[in-house]
């Protein structure tokens, strides 16, 4: 059974972090088969602007442009064809690994020029197959801000698998109570407001054998 960390926590009020919880699931006898967190290869990476993109001065196909990430501005080459003046993106900056292909990003000098990151498309970040430019984002995304928060990435999906014998965790609610009776935060209380009843039930019961 998967569920992710924001799903479990609308059952179960905590302040844990997602290797706490897994670590007290194995000690309660589940089976955690793996945790799914895309954030942890996307830290670093951030929303950026480029401030100018022009032609490189040695190479038809690339482009020069200057990035501001909310750190200074950064002069990086780009070999995409969407790169433009006023756009934004993701940045990746020199130090960080690139998640598709494990590739340390460093400054270099690509035909002559300087380069110290890197603007990334989704296929690079291995979060789809898209590979045809760099990632454009809309113009309200604010620059400086983390790529997963942005995005929505950083909430951990948890496989648990759940042996015959607990049926009762074969639900997130289930899953919850265990971690609260284990200690790991308050299961949150559902919602029991009575419904009241404005009309007539279109199902009738009709008893035909009254001995029983």
């Amino acid at each position: 059974m998967k569920t992710t960390l924001s799903w479990l926590k609308t059952h179960l009020d905590t302040q844990a972090s997602v290797g706490e919880i897994v670590k007290r699931l194995v000690m309660l006898g589940h089976d955690v088969d793996g945790v799914d967190d895309p954030a942890a290869a996307l830290t670093g990476f951030k929303v950026a602007r480029v401030v100018s993109a022009e032609k490189h001065p040695n190479a038809d196909r690339l482009r020069v442009c200057i990035v501001d990430a909310g750190d200074g501005e950064v002069q990086v080459v780009c070999g995409a064809p969407n790169a433009r003046t006023g756009m934004k993106g993701v940045f990746g900056p020199a130090g960080i690994t690139v998640p598709r292909n494990g590739m340390l990003l460093t400054e270099s000098t690509i035909r002559g020029v300087a380069s110290r990151g890197m603007l990334m498309s989704a296929y690079e970040l291995a979060i789809s197959d898209d590979h045809e430019g760099i990632i454009d984002l809309p113009d309200d995304a604010p620059v400086g801000a983390a790529y997963t928060t942005y995005a929505a990435l950083g909430d951990p999906v948890i496989d648990i698998k759940v042996t015959p014998n607990r049926a009762d965790c074969l639900g997130v609610r289930g899953i919850a109570r265990d971690l609260a009776a284990a200690g790991v935060g308050t299961l949150t209380p559902l919602d029991a407001t009575p419904v009241p009843g404005n009309f007539k039930s279109p199902i009738g019961i009709e008893l035909t054998d009254l001995k029983a």
